[in-house]
C-alpha cells in the first residue's frame, strides 16, 4: 500500500474536497485524483463520492479511515526512529558497573534532554560492525590491539585513563597496606576470570604481566562479579585488579580493601568510537562533553602499554 496514497486519502477526508487536499499537499488535484483511484483499486473499493459541496466518505471509506491514521502514525513513528536528531542517541557501554557507564551517567546528568539508549556489547568486531551499519552511534574501547588496527573510516579519542587497584580480602598478606606498587605484586596471585582471549582487555593484561612479572591466573568458569567478590573475600592467597571507576557493592562481612597500585599507577585507557561521517548531532555534543570532562592521559607515574589508541 502506498503511504503517499493513505496519507492523501486522509488529507481529502479531513478537508472535504480535492482541490483544499491538494493545496494542502502542494500538489495537483489530478494527482490527488490519481493517488485515490490507485488507493481504490488496491482496496477493491470506493472510498469518496462525489456531492455538491466536495467529497463525501463512503461506508468503507468511513470504516477505512482510523486504520490510514494509525498507518501514518506508525510510518511517521518508524521513521523517527532512525532519524539523526529524532532518535536517542545509541551507545556501547560495554559493562553496566564499569567506567564507562559512569561516563554516560555524567553526560546523562549533564544533558537530560538527550534521549540515550544504552547497549553493552562484547566483540570489537561487533563493535565496529555496529558503528558502521548505523546500529550504535559510539562505544567505548579500551585499546586497539596489537595487529588489529581500527579501519580508516572509524574514528576515537581517548577520553579516560582509568587507574587499577587491588581488590583483597580481609585476610590477604596486603590488606592493611595503603599502596601497594607493581613490584611488590611480583609472586602474588591475581585472579581475573573475566579475561577471554583475543580480547581487547586480555592484550592488556599480557603486556602488563610481561612488563612487571606479575602473576594474572584467569583459570575456572566466569561467574560474574558477585562470585569474583566471594571468591576474594573467603581466600587469603587471591586478589584480583579492578578499575578504580568500577561501581561495586558488597557485603559488609566481606571486610574487601580496594588498594591503590604505584610505581607506576597502570591505567586502563579508555577511548570513543565513532564513524566519521555519522551526522547524529548528540555525538558531536557527546564528544564535546567527554573532551571537557577527560583526565589527563600518559601522565607521570602511569603506565599503559605503547600500542593503546592515541589520545
Amino acid at each position: 500500500m502506498d503511504p503517499e496514497a493513505v496519507r492523501t486519502f486522509v488529507a481529502v477526508a479531513e478537508a472535504g474536497q480535492f482541490q483544499k487536499a491538494a493545496a494542502d499537499l502542494s500538489i495537483t488535484q489530478q494527482a490527488v485524483s490519481k493517488r485515490i483511484a490507485a488507493l481504490e483499486r488496491s482496496l477493491g473499493v470506493r472510498l469518496f463520492t462525489r456531492a455538491p459541496r466536495g467529497a463525501e466518505l463512503t461506508i468503507d471509506g468511513q470504516a477505512f479511515l482510523p486504520h490510514a491514521r494509525e498507518l501514518l502514525r506508525v510510518a511517521e513513528r518508524a521513521v523517527t526512529s532512525v532519524r539523526p536528531g529524532r532518535r536517542p542517541l545509541r551507545v556501547d557501554v560495554i559493562a553496566s558497573r564499569g567506567a564507562q557507564s559512569g561516563l554516560m551517567r555524567g553526560f546523562h546528568r549533564a544533558y537530560p534532554d538527550i534521549d540515550l539508549d544504552v547497549v553493552m556489547l562484547f566483540e570489537i568486531e561487533t563493535v565496529i560492525t555496529a558503528i558502521r551499519s548505523g546500529a550504535i552511534d559510539a562505544s567505548f574501547r579500551a585499546v586497539a590491539a596489537p595487529g588489529q588496527p581500527l579501519p580508516e573510516d572509524i574514528e576515537s579519542v581517548r577520553v579516560l585513563d582509568e587507574p587499577l587497584q587491588l581488590l583483597t580480602g580481609p585476610a590477604h598478606t596486603l590488606a592493611g597496606a595503603r599502596s601497594v606498587t607493581l613490584a611488590q605484586l611480583a609472586g602474588h596471585r591475581i585472579w581475573m576470570p573475566g579475561i577471554v582471549p583475543g580480547t581487547e582487555w586480555a592484550a592488556y593484561y599480557h603486556d602488563l604481566v610481561a612488563e612487571f612479572g606479575l602473576t594474572i591466573e584467569a583459570t575456572g568458569p566466569n561467574f560474574g562479579s558477585d562470585a569474583l567478590l566471594d571468591t576474594i573475600s573467603d581466600t587469603p592467597a587471591l586478589a584480583t585488579l579492578m578499575g578504580g571507576h568500577t561501581r561495586l557493592i558488597w557485603p559488609t562481612g566481606h571486610d574487601l580493601r580496594r588498594i591503590p597500585v604505584t610505581d607506576p599507577t597502570p591505567v586502563y585507557p579508555h577511548s570513543l568510537l565513532w564513524h566519521r561521517d555519522n551526522p547524529h548531532p548528540a555525538l558531536a555534543t557527546l564528544r564535546a562533553h567527554l573532551a571537557a570532562t577527560a583526565a589527563g592521559h600518559d601522565a607521570a607515574g602511569t603506565w599503559a602499554p605503547d600500542w593503546v589508541i592515541p589520545r
